[in-house]
């Protein structure tokens, strides 16, 4: 079994060290077999991008010793070394403009002094330009590799920042297209391509391989890849889980597989996240221990999703603009969504996106679920427990009660009207309990709003903005929501809640239970904040003399979680 490294991205460090190499250099020397070429290719982080280009920078020094057995060792390629300039980005995060202004021209100097010359400017733009026409006229045309081009703006976004920055960066960039008569072959990598229309609106002469069938499996790991490279680490990962290989070959594909880059493109594994697993023996979200997607979040907060509805259009991702994010694109861009198929007419095609597997989607629900509620790490944790027990032993009364908890904290900033802000926590807070659960569910005469389905129970839920508890359980026997499951063979649970405007929470709920087959009528609990109540009207009173006191204190200032503990007592 060779070693296995998920902290060695230099590839020179990589095949000197006999660590295990998973052969990308058949779809590399496809890539440069052209005589010129400018390249740009957007991947999530931690997805090989600083590999592929320490590979790159291998190749074009001409260093074929490191590539016996490799695939490109058997082709025609001819080892000729060229000057190369390798920029990497990831270390010229900066505060303000003149910070990034210092670190680029450090970059630069860098680049001279590997390459044997002394350049001498005050400006980094003028440096690259420089470094470039000089390095041409001394040893012929020039290589540019740029790992991770948009690091210096990725923690601007949304800030008054963003701009100064990426006016420098746009200056800087620029350079790489007023020089390519210099070049031999140029590759930019990123996180996304969100800042390609601003930061390269001069550079066109960049061929885009982000969705490019011929680069869709260059980062990450194909099925078959998977299985050939790692038969021992699977056996031995198999052992420690008490599994079979397909069994354990099963978990692997569910929880690290998933990404497709291309809409026909077979689907890739997370390199990091497998070699970590097989590192362990154990199955965690790995990809999230290396970075908080905050930004994100915030973004969401801003521009909250359908979580069960999520499409983009073929056009949307052409257009990225730092200053108007479009949230769907972007999160695809960044790794959290991923193409799952498309259809429609070519030019035109729409994509149905959704999380690529098990660990994007508990990790970023969990983010999510975080920073839609505001509640801590540790509160998320118990009220998760607290949900999953009560489905579990059929307690609905208490789940809607640990659900109101997450409400409780949202802050009054948040309109209330924004119903995709409360479906969005509504739908993460069930994914995180691992059960299945679809929001906005179409049948043949209407819509429901939530179907959660155990292993045991399926559950209907419709939701009242501003309306009662009576009109959304006349809504649910009007349009007839549970039919479509009557003959699944699972109990049917009916639950209609009403959401407050004034408490800003779960309000007044009606569960009932087809547990017989019966009609709903028959089976019939009316609890209200956890309570039972004798009569629709007594129940009715104390809704309002809740809502009564809640504006009261509304409108003296009060916290809304404070309003909210008070009332539901």
């Amino acid at each position: 079994m060779k070693p296995i490294t998920t902290s060695v991205y230099t590839f020179s460090n990589l095949i000197e060290g006999c660590f295990l190499y998973v052969d990308k250099t058949a779809a590399i020397a496809d890539l440069i077999s052209a005589p010129r070429g400018q390249y740009f290719l957007a991947r999530p982080r931690r997805f090989g991008k600083s590999l592929l280009i320490s590979t790159l920078k291998a190749i074009f020094q001409g260093r074929r010793e490191l590539f016996e057995g490799l695939h490109i060792a058997s082709t025609d390629y001819v080892w000729k070394p060229y000057p190369v300039i390798h920029l990497d980005m990831g270390s010229a995060a900066a505060q303000t403009p003149e910070e990034l202004e210092a670190k680029l021209l450090q970059e630069i100097r860098y680049n001279a002094q590997q390459n044997r010359m002394d350049i001498e400017t005050t400006t980094a733009a003028a440096g690259f330009l420089a470094l470039i026409r000089q390095l041409a006229e001394r040893d012929g045309q020039v290589v540019i590799l740029v790992d991770e081009y948009d690091k210096p703006l990725l923690g601007h976004l949304g800030q008054p920042s963003a701009k100064p920055i990426q006016t420098v960066l746009k200056q800087f960039y620029s350079v790489i297209k007023t020089t390519e008569a210099n070049q031999r072959f140029a590759f930019l990598t990123g996180v996304s391509k969100f800042t390609k229309v601003s930061i390269f609106s001069d550079l066109n002469n960049l061929t885009d391989l982000t969705m490019d069938p011929r680069t869709a499996t260059l980062l990450g790991y194909t099925q078959d890849e998977l299985e050939a490279n790692f038969p021992d680490y699977i056996a031995r990962l198999a052992g420690a889980i008490g599994r079979t290989t397909p069994e354990t070959l099963e978990e692997l594909r569910i929880w690290y597989n998933g990404y497709r880059f291309e809409e026909n493109a077979q689907t890739v594994y997370n390199p990091v996240s497998v070699m970590k697993c097989f590192d362990t023996q154990k199955f965690k979200n790995y990809w999230f221990e290396t970075g908080t997607p905050t930004f994100l979040v915030d973004l969401l907060r801003q521009k909250p999703i359908d979580p069960t509805g999520m499409t983009a259009d073929e056009a949307d991702f052409g257009t990225y603009d730092p200053e108007h994010l479009s949230v769907l694109p972007l999160l695809v861009q960044t790794g959290y969504l991923t193409i799952k198929h498309a259809e429609g007419p070519l030019g035109a095609l729409t994509y149905s996106l959704g999380y690529p597997n098990r660990e994007i989607e508990l990790s970023f629900s969990r983010s999510l679920a975080q920073g839609f509620t505001h509640l801590a790490p540790e509160d998320v944790t118990s009220s998760l427990q607290r949900m999953i027990a009560a489905l579990r032993e059929n307690r609905q009364a208490d789940m809607l009660d640990t659900l109101k908890g997450f409400f409780a904290n949202i802050p009054n900033t948040i309109s209330i009207n924004n119903e995709k802000y409360y479906q969005t926590i509504f739908f993460t807070v069930f994914k995180l309990i691992g059960v299945s659960i679809e929001t906005e569910v179409s049948t043949n005469i209407g819509r429901i709003d939530a179907v959660v389905k155990t292993a045991s129970r399926i559950i209907l839920f419709e939701f009242k903005l501003n309306g009662t508890v009576d009109e959304a359980m006349a809504q649910i026997r009007e349009k007839r929501y549970a039919e479509p499951y009557l003959h699944d063979g699972r109990p049917i649970t009916l639950v209609g809640v009403e959401f407050s405007a004034i408490t800003r929470n779960l309000g007044a709920h009606r569960i009932e239970s087809l547990d017989d087959g019966s009609e709903p009528e028959r089976t019939v609990i009316r609890e209200t904040a956890g309570e039972p109540y004798a009569t629709e009207a007594e129940a009715r009173c104390a809704t309002h003399e809740r809502e009564r006191i809640a504006h009261r204190l509304q409108a003296k200032g009060i916290p809304a979680d404070i309003i909210a503990e008070v009332t539901a007592r």
